[in-house]
């Protein structure tokens, strides 16, 4: 009985272990915003910013879930992933890490529909979303869940780290 009991024990302590450890690697969030379509807007590939605005609608309220890759939750890369593969037809990696050095550099003043925005959120936590347009952003955010917010926010102003750009068809 002692011995079931300390292998339970074992197993819970492992498993929160792994879930605090995954955790401090996913992604991070806030600043809700609602779809803009705005006719004053300056659009740099009107059909990219659409197929966004229409993923945006599809995920919109998703949950967060660190690995998720569907409408019961996703986190931030597997939303990039899956917006990037069902949407363009382009594969990706499935991390942000490794989403992160896919493309060309771009810098953050010459932002297009469809460039992959990168920040660091921790000492090891990584985030990434999709650019739609005028410093907006698709991503998936551990508290809200998949949303639109601004680049120029308090608090991803800070965070940004780099852009790339991915050839889509």
């Amino acid at each position: 009985m002692l011995s079931r009991f300390v292998q339970l024990l074992r197993r819970l302590i492992h498993t929160l272990s792994l879930s605090v450890l995954l955790l401090l690697a996913g992604c991070s969030g806030f600043q809700a915003l609602p779809t803009s379509n705005d006719p004053g807007a300056s659009i740099q590939n009107p059909d990219v910013r659409s197929v966004l605005y229409r993923e945006y609608e599809t995920w919109r309220g998703t949950p967060y879930r660190l690995g998720g890759l569907s409408e019961r939750g996703v986190d931030c890369s597997g939303l990039v992933y899956l917006t990037f593969r069902d949407a363009f037809a382009t594969p990706l990696p499935r991390t942000t890490r490794k989403q992160s050095t896919k493309g060309e550099p771009v810098s953050r003043h010459a932002l297009q529909s469809g460039d992959l925005v990168f920040f660091q959120t921790g000492v090891n936590t990584r985030h990434v979303g999709i650019y739609i347009e005028q410093n907006k952003f698709l991503h998936a955010s551990t508290s809200r869940g998949v949303m639109v917010s601004y680049l120029t926010s308090d608090y991803w102003d800070t965070r940004f780290t780099h852009a790339r750009r991915i050839p889509i068809e």
